[in-house]
């Protein structure tokens, strides 16, 4: 049981990490954050809070947060696919349009603008290390699903 609490906890400490490396990339490499990145960015924080909350629970319910940090896991795949595919089709685009508006509205934008904030395209293929954000984004993103599902679809 103590490994499950481990586990929550290095799964969310790796999300904050994450949201991390995102401020990094955005204040000092003026890599501007689009819509989609900041959901990505939400789907992180999310995925921090669920297992922080679930490794202070019983352990019983480690099984329970595990299968919640993966659905949320699981829309970071679906996020940075889009992304992925919105990159490689550059007529397509989430610039300035409703969902950003949207997103700009949210109450933690406001209260976190630096964190949640979108003002950035989608469209712009920001590398870093070889491969571009969404790239890295989706690949975290199924790591972190394989390793919540190991635990949520484990016996007892």
């Amino acid at each position: 049981m103590q490994r499950s609490k481990s586990l929550l906890l290095l799964v969310a400490l790796a999300c904050i990490a994450l949201l991390g490396i995102a401020l990094y990339l955005q204040i000092v490499e003026e890599m501007l954050p689009c819509p989609l990145c900041i959901i990505q960015r939400y789907l992180f924080a999310a995925i921090a809070l669920i297992c922080i909350i679930f490794a202070f629970l019983p352990p019983r319910a480690a099984k329970t947060g595990a299968g919640l940090g993966l659905l949320a896991a699981l829309g970071g795949v679906g996020t940075a696919g889009w992304h992925l595919w919105v990159q490689a089709h550059p007529g397509t685009s989430c610039g300035i349009d409703p969902l950003e508006t949207s997103l700009n509205n949210v109450p933690t934008a406001n209260l976190f603008p630096l964190l949640f904030k979108a003002d950035g395209l989608c469209a712009t293929p920001y590398p870093f290390l070889g491969l571009s954000i969404p790239q890295w984004s989706l690949i975290c993103f199924v790591l972190i699903a394989a390793v919540l599902a190991s635990r949520a679809f484990k016996r007892g």
